[in-house]
């Protein structure tokens, strides 16, 4: 296998200095949006506070972050942190993510991605001046078309109670319905990318479904752009965006330009898993946010895998602690 480039990491172009010296507070800080968003949070100068049900392990991973132990389900727990800390902005991305379609999921997904989320700006609406960032979902309906899935479901459930909380009692909260994203330090090895890198560098087939999925696909760098420009805008509150880049590639067409960025010439297992039931394209419309935030994703499809595929490459070199 030839060895995998590893292309420059672009800069950070945060519109503004507006966090520096600030607090913020993140939920799901030790997940994959979350780590990204802490560490650029840290290099534009903010007070980077985190909320975590056991933060010691994580405390190593995202130096410079100060940790508060509590329990998103524990509307009090919620309360007392926000309050202890009062944060100029609040990112809430904490979220139980599973697409599966068990009714059994209806409950869990209300509890953790709908219940959290207004324990939180509930919290907030507490502080004057606080912000509020709240990580939505390209699969949330749109009109009268049906929720996909629980989350889906869960999700769109969060974003009217962010209307409600908007209109109100004027909270300025924000809704970014995130495309799929992607990038390098996903912990969660079962997700596609993550999944199919590792087979990749490991020279085994991967199972995987027919590949025919259409999917908006979004880097997790454009990601913590948006969710820093939706912080620090006025314009901002009060809004529902989409963050994606309004394109979309199959799932094959993904696994095949990995392969291609690998080198791997062999069988690519396509077929090997079902596909899900209601897997619809949902393909985010960038125009309004790049009207109220400025913002739209800039790093290509091709790159971004490569990055990601190289920083996959760089963790099977690095010593074992």
């Amino acid at each position: 296998m030839p060895p995998v480039p590893a292309p420059a990491r672009p800069g950070d172009d945060a519109p503004s200095g507006q966090l520096r010296g600030r607090r913020v507070l993140v939920t799901g800080a030790t997940g994959f949006v979350g780590r990204h968003l802490c560490r650029r949070l840290r290099r534009l100068g903010a007070e980077v506070h985190a909320l975590s049900r056991d933060p010691g392990p994580h405390v190593a991973t995202l130096p410079g972050v100060t940790w508060h132990r509590g329990d998103l389900a524990d509307e009090e727990d919620v309360a007392a942190i926000v309050g202890r800390v009062r944060p100029a902005a609040v990112f809430h991305l904490a979220s139980l993510v599973q697409g599966d379609r068990e009714s059994a999921l209806a409950l869990p997904m209300l509890e953790a991605n709908t219940r959290a989320a207004v324990a939180v700006m509930t919290a907030a609406n507490d502080v004057p001046g606080c912000r509020v960032v709240l990580t939505g979902s390209i699969e949330e309906p749109r009109g009268d078309e049906p929720p996909v899935s629980p989350y889906a479901a869960a999700k769109s459930a969060a974003t009217g109670y962010a209307r409600l909380f908007h209109a109100q009692w004027e909270l300025p909260v924000t809704v970014l319905r995130l495309a799929m994203v992607y990038g390098p330090d996903q912990p969660d090895t079962r997700k596609l990318v993550p999944y199919v890198c590792s087979c990749l560098l490991d020279g085994t087939t991967p199972a995987l479904s027919s590949g025919t999925r259409p999917i908006d696909w979004v880097h997790v760098d454009d990601v913590c752009d948006a969710l820093v420009r939706a912080a620090t805008t006025p314009d901002a509150a009060g809004q529902v965006l989409d963050i994606g880049s309004g394109q979309t590639s199959t799932v094959a067409e993904v696994v095949r330009t990995l392969a291609d960025l690998a080198g791997h010439d062999g069988p690519l297992g396509f077929g090997e898993g079902e596909d899900r039931r209601l897997d619809l394209a949902h393909v985010a419309d960038p125009g309004p946010a790049a009207a109220t935030l400025g913002w739209r994703a800039t790093t290509t499809l091709r790159d971004g895998l490569a990055r990601t595929l190289a920083w996959h490459a760089e963790q099977r070199t690095r010593p074992v602690a």
